[in-house]
């Protein structure tokens, strides 16, 4: 505890700079509160980049930010089957995370945030229950100490902060990610800039997906796998030769976990809530992070904003309900299908056989368009059903 009353105070500190902590950061500075936002730098996530139209809508973001526009999809099975997945009327935004971190980042300290690069340590507190928010400076020099009225936790997977504060903070679910971006090939057949290729084959990932994603100049070419035995890299090898990227540039490449299952608790029910990687808000299955990251900022900074306005602690939890009321239902259909679609290559070659089934390829992206399941088509859901249904149990034929 300390009793330090000249320490530098904060109504918000803000510990994470990905899409999460900067959004959060820039909702609160622009309603006038005095926001730190803590990035440890240096660190670009592994991720495929993909960001959809409403994200670009909801969150103000500039179409120079896209590296590319993907307009179709190709889903490969383990049998070697392809099947394209054109996007009508719509595309996936595909953005490079060094380029769109730092400009949220920017963003937000235009808008009012203060900017500091350290790597957080733990929380303190002060003589009145206040957190003291601990960090240690990039510059190596004396420990950093900021008072803090709220604190709002984006450090990722593995939060240093959740682990520390929330209860159950230490038992995140994760799939370890790992990328490598190439120099994009410029005459290699099967690789097309505006198409997402990916790959549910075991021998690539016994548990999840690979994927090869154009990023203009360049591309992701990466794979995520729950089981700590599998060599990513050895995958990722592996898929580079198959699809002849070998003699391409690697430019960088990164790991990382990341969770797959929404923390059950966000707050402390003081001062402290979650958002983000750090509240395990990545989708099942599709392995989505960026939109509902930014969603998972908003909505923390929505309740640490009522919470100060009301001086009740309560309203932290109205980030996690209203995230779940939201996008809950979502999490939980692309769950079972990981659980049931991904258990082996004869449940693949089955789930990619019915990708190419117009209904599924239609409500697919209009899903993923507008982030939320389609009602408006109740038979084409009905229809989709029953194939699923046969597909699984194997009456339809592979």
């Amino acid at each position: 505890m300390t009793t330090d009353s000249t320490i530098e105070t904060f109504d918000v500190v803000v510990v994470g700079g990905g899409p999460s902590g900067a959004t959060a950061a820039h909702d609160l500075a622009r309603k006038g509160r005095k926001v730190l936002l803590l990035d440890k730098a240096g660190r670009i996530k592994p991720c495929g980049g993909a960001i959809p139209p409403r994200l670009m809508r909801d969150f103000d973001i500039p179409e120079h930010l896209l590296a590319a526009r993907a307009t179709s999809a190709r889903m490969i099975a383990p049998s070697n089957r392809q099947v394209d997945m054109p996007i009508e009327g719509g595309f996936v935004g595909m953005v490079d995370r060094d380029v769109f971190d730092e400009w949220l980042r920017t963003r937000a300290a235009a808008s009012g945030a203060v900017r500091r690069t350290g790597t957080f340590e733990r929380i303190e507190r002060d003589f009145d229950d206040a957190a003291i928010v601990l960090y240690q400076p990039k510059d190596g020099g004396p420990p950093g100490r900021v008072r803090a009225r709220m604190v709002i936790g984006a450090d990722g997977a593995r939060s240093q902060l959740a682990r520390q504060t929330i209860k159950g903070g230490d038992n995140v679910h994760c799939v370890f990610a790992y990328h490598e971006i190439i120099r994009a090939p410029q005459n290699t057949a099967g690789f097309d800039g505006q198409r997402c290729d990916v790959f549910y084959q075991g021998e690539l990932s016994p548990d999840f997906y690979a994927w090869i994603f154009p990023h203009g100049d360049t591309a992701s070419v990466g794979v995520g796998s729950a089981n700590k035995g599998f060599s990513l890299r050895g995958a990722i090898k592996t898929l580079r030769r198959s699809a002849a990227l070998e003699g391409c540039e690697t430019l960088r490449h990164e790991g990382a976990p990341i969770p797959l299952k929404p923390l059950k608790r966000w707050d402390n029910g003081r001062d402290i809530v979650l958002a983000g990687d750090a509240a395990g808000v990545v989708a099942p299955a599709s392995g989505e992070g960026i939109y509902y990251a930014m969603v998972g900022g908003r909505v923390a900074a929505d309740a640490v904003e009522a919470a100060l306005v009301t001086g009740d602690a309560r309203a932290l939890g109205l980030a996690r309900k209203a995230f779940m009321k939201t996008h809950g239902q979502v999490f939980w259909v692309l769950g079972i299908m990981q659980h049931f679609w991904y258990r082996s290559d004869k449940r693949r070659e089955r789930f990619v056989k019915m990708c190419a089934d117009p209904d599924v390829q239609r409500l697919t992206w209009q899903a993923y368009m507008n982030k939320e399941l389609v009602r408006a088509d109740p038979a084409a859901h009905a229809k989709i059903f029953f194939k699923d249904l046969g597909h699984l149990i194997g009456l339809s034929p592979t």
